[in-house]
């Protein structure tokens, strides 16, 4: 099972777009909307690096595995 990157949270926005993912509001946090019943909204803190646990949640809520964000 390939290892979480470790990237800030401006660079997960960026990952998450290319997957079809917009912005409809930012603040302090991102909050990232898709046109898919498969994939959750997401909130990504605009932060340095990202906590292990959260980017997880982040993939999951998007229905990726780790592989697949990292090759976005």
């Amino acid at each position: 099972m390939p290892k979480l990157p470790v990237i800030s949270g401006a660079k997960a926005v960026k990952k998450f777009e290319r997957l079809g993912y917009f912005t409809v509001r930012q603040g302090s946090h991102v909050r990232l909307i898709i046109n898919d019943p498969n994939r959750l909204p997401l909130s990504i803190p605009l932060h340095k690096t990202l906590k292990p646990g959260l980017l997880s949640d982040l993939i999951k809520d998007a229905n990726l595995t780790i592989q697949e964000f990292i090759n976005l």
